[in-house]
């Protein structure tokens, strides 16, 4: 027998949620064409009226579940009975856009999702590392890549994603106490994405099982200390070739006139975030530079030395939907956005 986890994206209003439920076969081939359709009750996922709740998962890729025995994680997703495309499936966003235009840009990712670990306290729930009692630790300056904490929960979930074969790159602690970051790269858009999504599904997991709470809040503790963004890593074909900059160049010019329809979609609760402070640019404004982590949008010092490489994308929150960050920076580069 194998037991099978569906998982979905429902249709929380501003930050999407993850949704499982398990399905068991006593026979199973291990390949995802054997993997049922299934349905679900979208009235309790705020994806139907319960008039006509009935919604459909379709699974679209499968890992293997390092938390359990004999599992296996199935990404979903959804769609309304009559076969089309749910409103809350973005990732069929993505499809269309790519399938239905240019293939020959060849777009890699790399995200660099930050979260904040945090516990039980005297009040209410505080950052890892953080007094029970809800007072502040020492300022900001020793725990970025030093002496923060929640490390055995990090280390767990980057083994858990090297282990369901999720395309994890590294981990390092972050400038706040109790803040982490992991990074993923991904040469297909679609599976990049779905890594992302499958990777926070088992770091909440990995976190219930420690008795601990992740937050994705893009500003989780107010005041003089770093927000949590989703750092994008974005490069095509081209921008990978000799004279490459000359093409990332370019790429600046789009960004920058489409600035507001990028903030749009890069997550909720990002004015928290983009103030100008704290190694963010303001998001009323479009700014980018070499190595300037207070830009919009960085060009490491290394790429502007070789005349190619990848830009470093440094608007996207922590809570951002990853298919939404692809889609919107493919459509605004790859030249769908030109007029």
């Amino acid at each position: 027998m194998t037991k099978l986890e569906y998982i979905w994206i429902d249709g929380t209003e501003d930050v999407p949620q993850l949704r499982s439920k398990t399905k068991v076969l006593n026979d199973w081939d291990g390949s995802i064409s054997k993997c049922p359709i299934w349905s679900f009750d979208g009235s309790s996922t705020n994806q139907a009226p319960g008039e006509n709740s009935d919604c459909v998962l379709k699974p679209i890729r499968l890992y293997h579940n390092p938390l359990e025995k004999n599992s296996t994680l199935v990404m979903c997703e959804v769609w309304n009975t009559d076969d089309t495309p749910h409103e809350t499936n973005i990732r069929w966003k993505l499809y269309e856009l790519i399938n239905g235009g240019d293939n020959n840009n060849e777009p890699w990712f790399g995200f660099e999702q930050e979260y904040t670990l945090f516990k039980k306290g005297d009040n209410g729930l505080v950052p890892v590392g953080w007094p029970k009692d809800g007072s502040q630790p020492a300022p900001q300056g020793d725990y970025y890549c030093g002496r923060n904490k929640g490390e055995h929960i990090a280390r767990k979930h980057m083994d858990a994603c090297m282990e369901a074969e999720i395309g994890i790159t590294g981990i390092n602690s972050e400038v706040m106490l109790g803040q982490w970051e992991y990074q993923i790269f991904g040469k297909d858009p679609y599976k990049v994405c779905d890594d992302m999504w499958i990777a926070r599904w088992l770091l909440e997991k990995i976190c219930l099982r420690k008795h601990r709470v992740v937050s994705l809040d893009p500003k989780p503790i107010e005041g003089d200390w770093n927000g949590a963004g989703c750092h994008t890593n974005f490069s095509t074909k081209d921008m990978r070739k000799k004279d490459g900059d000359k093409v990332i160049h370019s790429a600046m010019k789009k960004l920058e006139y489409l600035h507001e329809d990028h903030i749009e979609v890069y997550g909720s609760g990002n004015e928290k975030r983009l103030t100008g402070q704290h190694e963010t640019c303001s998001m009323r404004e479009f700014r980018w530079g070499v190595s300037d982590r207070g830009a919009s949008v960085r060009v490491p010092w290394q790429v502007a030395k070789d005349g190619k490489g990848y830009l470093e994308d440094r608007r996207p929150s922590a809570n951002c939907d990853p298919y939404l960050v692809a889609w919107r920076l493919i459509k605004t580069i790859c030249g769908e956005d030109d007029e």
